[in-house]
């Protein structure tokens, strides 16, 4: 449910209009010339300059302090020609299943032939203000030299910089996060990445630009970087479209862009950004099963199968039995079955229709049995990626008629080939044709281990992210390097939205090399199954192929998903050394200055006490309860260096505390 109210108009002379509305605490107010938009937490403050607006300034109102912007341009830059009929539009946006309440300051205008509108999202209590960009129209402008999708210029020469660049497409990068540290001066300088961490080195006054788009050698348009900076001016660009994308009467969203404040310190910066990417979706916490990680395809997926799958699952504390690959009746290039294949799927009859062989009762006997367990099942799908996602539409009604038929709600999009700005917008399309459809109750698994993809800060709002496929039988899968690429992306993302598989550790052994120390079968099962407790586990197996003594794990992982909401509700950061094998490692979840949670893995190293380096406040007393894990209550003093000394009696052993100060 919308509610628009019309702030005022501007044509090509100037009138004075103002106007407040706020969800809760955010507002858009027009007083003069000077545009104002904020919450308790940040305000930005433009000049109109008849619709193409300029920063003036950028306040953290936590701390009351300003950042004055000396630039001259317009913050978004598309061409030379200036905006027509501009007007400014406040709309609050109700509470949805998977968003909260908020606000959107929506700026519209022409330039030619071409709609623009610029939505400027606000949340209370969030430090941050998210724009996302529109245009439609006939295209008879030139298009700038430089096209800008947001920029700010602070008249500072002492910004100390980060720019992190990120890498999908996992099964080929095994490192998904790159940071490029600077000092910002006077010559312009170009980088790739999506996110920039500037801190003023003389005032302490930091801020965040996160560009919400693909990884940047996934996007699409020809600038060839994300951010340029000089001195304290920040730019971001590469806005991803190119002329011959635009419609005439649809719009089509371009890359967007989050602005926000954060204090002097990281811990500030890190929590800054987490508000945001915390508020923007709420996640839904799960224990997956998908029976893809024991490679044997789609060879074994049938009615009996599943059906004794799910009492295993069931025991193992899954909530979300997933069948992958083999469950519809058309055979994909991954089939074990010859001649499969993606080419013009809506040309072969009953594709996506479930298989009749294989299931000949359809999906509801193994979807009934699921629900007496306590469970959910989804499905695998991969949309029809040729033409650019052009058979969307047919897509979507595959999805909904599954939803209808058997009320399945969560689907793994897979095998994603997105090179243009139209087969992206056909997915968007797809995609939110499905939840408008299903009454938003569908959950999206978007799976960024192949291909030209979405990445981790684009399509956000759909679900859960699927990380990687790693498997014991090429001998790839590692726990350490998979507790250490969420541990790399905590600093930065939210790791509750990412699905982190975990593998049966007694298959495969040979596939790996005499005196490997770190195979899958020299850690416990219960410790494997730890290393996804960050993020969402995800059982990445057969449950049959399990011997009897792995069900154990089920009370543990049954007890993660009681302790899920609590942990996943506060801003989850990495704590101690980068997993590597032999490091005390871990995670800290903050929910508040006084409470919080402790994940802490004690990998191969013969210490059986680990000093880990936290974002506690140094000198504090904290009390630690030990509620999962080998660990034991203690209370112990932060040293000066936001370290606590943790023990921790065997090698490769993790622990869960809860902590308060």
């Amino acid at each position: 449910m919308i509610k628009k109210i019309i702030i005022c108009a501007l044509s090509a002379f100037l009138t004075v209009f103002q106007h407040t509305h706020a969800t809760n605490t955010c507002y858009a107010r027009l007083e003069a010339d000077t545009l104002r938009m904020g919450n308790t937490r940040i305000e930005r403050v433009f000049a109109w300059n008849g619709g193409a607006v300029r920063t003036l300034s950028l306040t953290d109102r936590s701390t009351g302090a300003v950042m004055q912007s000396v630039f001259d341009l317009p913050d978004f830059v598309l061409a030379k020609e200036a905006p027509q009929n501009a007007k400014l539009e406040v709309i609050q946006v109700a509470k949805s299943k998977w968003a909260p309440e908020h606000m959107i300051a929506r700026i519209s205008y022409n330039i030619g032939k071409v709609q623009v509108r610029r939505d400027y999202r606000l949340y209370d209590n969030v430090p941050a203000i998210a724009v996302d960009t529109y245009l439609k129209g006939e295209w008879d402008i030139t298009l700038a030299e430089r096209p800008i999708i947001d920029q700010i210029c602070i008249k500072s020469r002492a910004f100390h910089c980060n720019i992190v660049e990120f890498h999908d497409s996992t099964d080929v990068h095994n490192t998904f996060v790159e940071e490029h540290k600077f000092i910002s001066y006077h010559h312009e300088k170009k980088w790739n990445g999506n996110l920039l961490l500037a801190r003023d080195h003389v005032t302490g006054n930091g801020l965040f630009i996160l560009k919400e788009a693909p990884c940047s050698d996934k996007q699409v348009g020809s600038f060839p970087c994300d951010f340029i900076t000089r001195n304290g001016r920040f730019q971001v660009t590469r806005i991803g479209f190119a002329p011959e994308d635009i419609l005439p009467d649809q719009w089509t969203r371009l890359y967007g862009c989050v602005m926000g404040v954060t204090g002097s310190d990281e811990l500030s910066e890190a929590l800054a950004l987490r508000a945001y990417q915390k508020t923007a979706r709420r996640q839904v916490d799960m224990v997956m099963m998908n029976t893809w990680g024991d490679r044997g395809q789609d060879g074994k997926v049938c009615e009996s199968f599943c059906m004794q799958e799910l009492d295993k699952a069931a025991r193992l504390g899954v909530t979300i039995y997933q069948i992958d690959d083999g469950w519809q009746a058309g055979k994909s290039p991954a089939s074990v079955t010859e001649g499969g294949s993606f080419d013009d799927i809506w040309k072969k009859r009953g594709y996506w229709d479930v298989d009749p062989v294989k299931f000949p009762n359809g999906l509801s006997p193994i979807v009934e049995k699921a629900k007496r367990l306590g469970m959910e099942i989804g499905l695998w799908f991969n949309p029809s990626v040729q033409n650019e996602l052009a058979d969307w539409e047919k897509d979507a009604a595959a999805l909904i008629d599954l939803y209808n038929k058997y009320g399945i709600r969560i689907f793994k999009i897979d095998g994603l080939i997105l090179p243009t700005k139209k087969a992206e917008r056909n997915l968007r399309w797809m995609l939110d044709r499905v939840r408008e459809e299903t009454g938003d109750e569908v959950i999206i698994n978007m799976d960024v281990t192949n291909g030209r993809r979405v990445g981790y800060h684009w399509f956000t709002e759909y679900g859960n992210i699927f990380l990687e496929n790693r498997y014991t039988d090429w001998g790839n899968y590692y726990p350490y390097k998979t507790l250490r690429n969420i541990w790399q992306l905590s600093r930065y993302t939210a790791s509750e939205r990412f699905q982190a598989e975990f593998l049966n550790p007694w298959r495969n052994q040979d596939k790996y090399y005499e005196g490997d120390i770190f195979t899958p079968s020299s850690y416990s099962f219960d410790y494997v199954a730890a290393t996804s407790f960050a993020a969402q586990p995800l059982a990445w197996m057969e449950a049959s192929n399990l011997p009897e003594d792995a069900y154990y794990v089920g009370a543990l992982l049954k007890q993660w998903y009681t302790l899920a909401p609590e942990i996943h509700k506060g801003a989850i950061l990495p704590i101690g050394d980068e997993p590597s094998g032999r490091s005390w490692t871990g995670f800290q979840s903050i929910d508040d200055d006084k409470h919080g949670y402790l994940i802490v893995y004690r990998e191969l190293t013969p210490d059986a006490s680990g000093l880990l380096k936290t974002w506690l406040p140094a000198g504090a007393k904290i009390k630690c309860k030990a509620l999962m894990g080998s660990g034991k209550d203690f209370t112990t003093k932060v040293d000066t260096d936001g370290r606590i000394k943790i023990n921790l009696r065997q090698p490769n052993s993790f622990a869960v505390y809860e902590y308060s100060l």
